[in-house]
């Protein structure tokens, strides 16, 4: 329990265990907060810039950018389309792109289990030009970059390893960078379909249940990795800890109900209270992850969103066009 870490991706709720100075710093990281104009929304920059920073963490050394707004998961066009600019601006600072770049963007995840198709489903909605750029080149020039897309599968259907597959497609197209988008765990419910995270550290292709793969990484592919992922479940323990929590909080504020079973909860750490609860649901619930029953509907949001921030990063003159 050293590294207490119950099945989150997000760096931003790794650092919420750290204690930081008034500048935003802890030994090894650094964390940034900026409001935005839409309500609600924040975006957190966390870097961890350090191997002392990246053991207390349990992420390797990097940026992590994660938006949080609840308008992800509400059907608002205009919030949408908000939220699409901001996670562009913020791809572009996260990686800066030459005109010329070519780009593999990699779907990872089950298309056939909704909560894990995010990334399958924005590759299939990335705006792809390799094959324009290769056939017809004077279409092309100076107008888009060279994106080309693939969704690997995951090893119980393909047989193969994820990273063997992207490994000798990044080997054949030599592309100057891979875009990965992967669906992730939060240790918050209220995070569930409300977060968007990039980093520039790579991604484990089904680490967010507790599946780890090989990492896709600069130092596995030979090329950098950008990593977009959006927390589409939560575990069930971390859910009945999150409920627990609230109930303790109500509790506090009834004097009848202050007896030493409370004060004993009170008590625990995190830490504790998170490993009772997994003991005592392990009978029942065994590996049991749990997404809102609107899953359907907020992945084609989520897909919409990234998708169309993606593909106005990678062809901004498209984009002026109107052609987005």
């Amino acid at each position: 329990m050293e590294n207490f870490s119950p099945y989150t991706d997000l760096a931003l709720e790794a650092a919420e265990k750290l204690t930081f100075d008034a500048d935003g710093r802890a030994e090894g990281v650094e964390v940034v907060k900026e409001d935005c104009e839409l309500p609600d929304t924040v975006v957190t920059w966390v870097k961890i810039t350090d191997m002392n920073g990246a053991q207390t963490m349990g992420k390797p050394i990097g940026n992590y950018i994660t938006i949080e707004s609840p308008y992800m998961k509400i059907n608002d066009p205009d919030a949408h389309r908000r939220i699409t600019e901001l996670l562009c601006k913020y791809l572009l600072k996260l990686h800066k792109l030459d005109d010329n770049a070519s780009v593999l963007v990699v779907g990872l995840g089950n298309r056939r289990v909704t909560p894990d198709a995010l990334g399958p489903r924005v590759a299939g909605k990335v705006f792809v030009t390799r094959h324009i750029r290769d056939s017809i080149p004077y279409m092309a020039e100076d107008e888009m970059r060279s994106v080309a897309a693939v969704s690997p599968g995951v090893l119980g259907i393909t047989g193969i390893e994820t990273l063997e597959i992207i490994r000798g497609i990044v080997d054949r197209v030599q592309p100057e960078i891979v875009i990965a988008i992967d669906a992730l765990a939060a240790r918050r419910a209220s995070r569930i379909n409300a977060t968007i995270q990039m980093s520039d550290t790579g991604v484990s292709p089904g680490a967010g249940v507790g599946n780890h793969r090989n990492m896709l990484n600069a130092e596995t592919l030979g090329v950098p990795v950008i990593a977009i992922g959006v927390p589409t479940v939560v575990d069930a323990a971390t859910l009945v800890n999150d409920t627990l929590d609230l109930i303790l909080d109500d509790m506090s504020g009834h004097k009848e109900l202050d007896n030493e079973f409370y004060k004993t909860l009170r008590s625990l750490s995190p830490e504790e209270k998170y490993e009772l609860i997994c003991s005592i649901l392990q009978p029942y619930t065994e590996n049991m992850f749990v997404t809102p029953k609107e899953v359907d509907e907020i992945i084609n949001m989520l897909v919409d969103i990234i998708s169309q921030s993606l593909n106005n990063a990678l062809h901004p003159t498209l984009r002026t066009q109107g052609f987005f």
